[in-house]
This record gives C-alpha cells, sequence and structure tokens, in this order.
C-alpha cells in the first residue's frame, strides 16, 4: 500500500492469552441470582448469631448493612426483585423487622428500604406482600415502635407500606379497610398532637405522600372508602400542612397543594375541600399576596408554591359547594389573579 503497509495474518492469540480472557469474562460477569442467594444466606446466618449470642458486633452489623445495600440496588431491577421475592425474599425481610430485640434498628430500617424497593409499582410482589398479610404485619411494626423518637423506622415502615399498595386496586382496599389504617395516618401526620413539629418531618412526609397516594387513587372504590374513613386527615392537610405558620417545609406544603389540587380536579372527594371553601379561599389569597411580594431567589423558590395556591383559588371558584364532579382543571391562572 502507499502508506508502506502491507497483508498480514493477524497474530494468533496464545494459550495463556486465552486463559486470562476466559478468566476475564467469568469473574467479570456477576450473575445477580446466585448473588442474591448469598447475599441472603450471609446475612441469615449472621441473624442465627444474634439470636443466640443476644449480642451485635459492630463488624457484623456492618456487613450486612453492606449485604443490605447491594441487595437494594439489585432489587431496583423489576425482574431481580421477582426473582427475590421468589425465594422467599418479603418474608425474609419482614422476618428481620420484627425481631426488635435482636437485630439493630439500622438494619431494620435498612430491611424495610428494600421491601418498599422491590415492591413499588411491581404487581406481582405487591401480590405476594397481601396474600401475606404484609399489610397488617407493617401497620402492626409501627404502633409497636414507640421509642422511635426520630421517626425513621415508622417513616420507612410507612414507605413500605405506600409502595405495597399504591397503583393496586386490592392492596389499596384492604388498607383502607385495616382497623387501625385510619390511626396509622393520624399518627404519622401528626394530627392532634400538641405540638405538630414534635412529629418527625420524616414521617409526616411519607404519611403525606402515602395519604396523597389514596386521595388521588385512579379506583372509585379506594376513594369511597378514603371519604367515609379519612377525611379527618384530609381537612388536617387543608387546614394545617398548607399553612406556612404550622407547616415549615416547602417541600410538604407543596405535597399537600398537589394533593388538594388533584382531589379539585377529580371530583370524588372535592366536597371535602370544597366544604372549606371560605377558609381556603382566605388562606389562599393572604398566602398568594405574600408570595407575590417577594424578590430575587425567594421569589423563584416560591413559584411552584404560588402556581399551585392561584390554581387551586381557581378551581375553588368554579366549584359549586355540593360538588361531586371533576372540576375543569387549568394549565394557568386567569388574568385577574395575574394582575
Amino acid at each position: 500500500y502507499t502508506d508502506g503497509t502491507a497483508d498480514s495474518a493477524p497474530p494468533r492469540m496464545s494459550e495463556e492469552d486465552k486463559a486470562f480472557l476466559q478468566n476475564v469474562m467469568k469473574d467479570g460477569i456477576i450473575n445477580e441470582q446466585d448473588r442474591m442467594k448469598t447475599i441472603l444466606t450471609e446475612v441469615t446466618e449472621t441473624m442465627s448469631k444474634w439470636r443466640q449470642e443476644l449480642k451485635v458486633e459492630d463488624g457484623d452489623e456492618h456487613r450486612v448493612i453492606e449485604l443490605l445495600q447491594e441487595l437494594r440496588d439489585c432489587v431496583e431491577q423489576i425482574d431481580f426483585a421477582r426473582s427475590f421475592a421468589a425465594m422467599k425474599g418479603p418474608d425474609f425481610l419482614l422476618g428481620c423487622v420484627q425481631e426488635r430485640e435482636h437485630v439493630p434498628t439500622t438494619v431494620r430500617i435498612l430491611c424495610l428500604g428494600v421491601l418498599a424497593t422491590m415492591s413499588g409499582n411491581n404487581p406481582p410482589i405487591q401480590q405476594q406482600l397481601l396474600d401475606m398479610g404484609a399489610l397488617k404485619t407493617l401497620s402492626d411494626i409501627f404502633f409497636a415502635e414507640t421509642d422511635d423518637t426520630n421517626g425513621k423506622l415508622r417513616a420507612r415502615t410507612m414507605q413500605a407500606i405506600g409502595a405495597a399498595v399504591r397503583s393496586h386496586e386490592l392492596a389499596e382496599a384492604v388498607f383502607t379497610q385495616l382497623e387501625q389504617s385510619p390511626a396509622l395516618l393520624v399518627a404519622g401526620l401528626g394530627m392532634g398532637s400538641e405540638n405538630y413539629s414534635s412529629t418527625p418531618q420524616v414521617l409526616r412526609s411519607r404519611a403525606l405522600f402515602l395519604l396523597q397516594a389514596l386521595s388521588t387513587s385512579d379506583s372509585a372504590a379506594t376513594l369511597k372508602l378514603m371519604k367515609e374513613r379519612f377525611e379527618s386527615a384530609i381537612v388536617w392537610v387543608t387546614e394545617y400542612v398548607v399553612d406556612d405558620k404550622v407547616e415549615e417545609s416547602p417541600e410538604l406544603r407543596e405535597t399537600a397543594l398537589a394533593m388538594i389540587q388533584r382531589i379539585l380536579e377529580q371530583g370524588t372527594l372535592a366536597s371535602i375541600v370544597v366544604n372549606r371553601k371560605s377558609a381556603m379561599v382566605g388562606m389562599a389569597v393572604s398566602r398568594v399576596a405574600a408570595l407575590r411580594k417577594l424578590t430575587g431567589e425567594e421569589k423563584e423558590y416560591a413559584a411552584t408554591e404560588l402556581a399551585q395556591w392561584e390554581a387551586i383559588l381557581v378551581l375553588l371558584s368554579r366549584a359549586d359547594d355540593s360538588t361531586a364532579e371533576p372540576i375543569e382543571s387549568i394549565d394557568a391562572a386567569p388574568k385577574i389573579l395575574n394582575q
């Protein structure tokens, strides 16, 4: 060739090179199912050790946490989550969480996180948890944690319940009919607490997220049960969680406002909000006026909350006091609100 090169046969790979390449291919590809089995076996053995010795070595706890974090990463994939479920993974995780005397709180919290990760938007696993009676078990765990002062374990429990029921019509129906489910949300939201802020924010956040999911469900049966059994929780949100003088977290206020806006747009539960129309309008007008006075970064940070309040004002203006029909949603506030 003009560049000085010539045709030549590629060099043959030596046996040593072939062996090296085969080892790389073998060791570099992890079989996730085998790995999950290994994790399950190792953690189970450590749990048995804790039960027998009635003590926890720091090294063991750290190792179990590492393994459970790896497991959580695995079950983020829907197929791997189902494979782990076939290994009786949910039974194992629930069993660990119930071992209050022998298993460290950090490990129990992580087990709840794994359970939530693998069941979210995964109907077969949600059904498996339902068949196991996991919703009742998780509710019992929530109420048993009387010394959970930072709220982290109860918040994870609430997250696991939410992941197990969201968008699964039968699971939603079962949970909303549980005897203790209204009390669970009452406790999680801090309803009735002398000091609202005494209920940890992480717990209030998870409880509000679950209430929002159920109150804006696509299931007519779920919405009917929410109206019958959870009206007080929805009213609490309209009175306290949206009030910046009570709820200091902008994120929680925005979640609450998004829930109220969706309820008004759906219609089924709209009467719960519309019954407080005068109070809501008064709060909205006051808050909109305050937010519009903000400048600079504060104005930009509050833009979402402002838009939500304006949208709710418009929806309330269109609502009949006895409405049970969807209220026409809006993409933007009318000009009168923007003057």
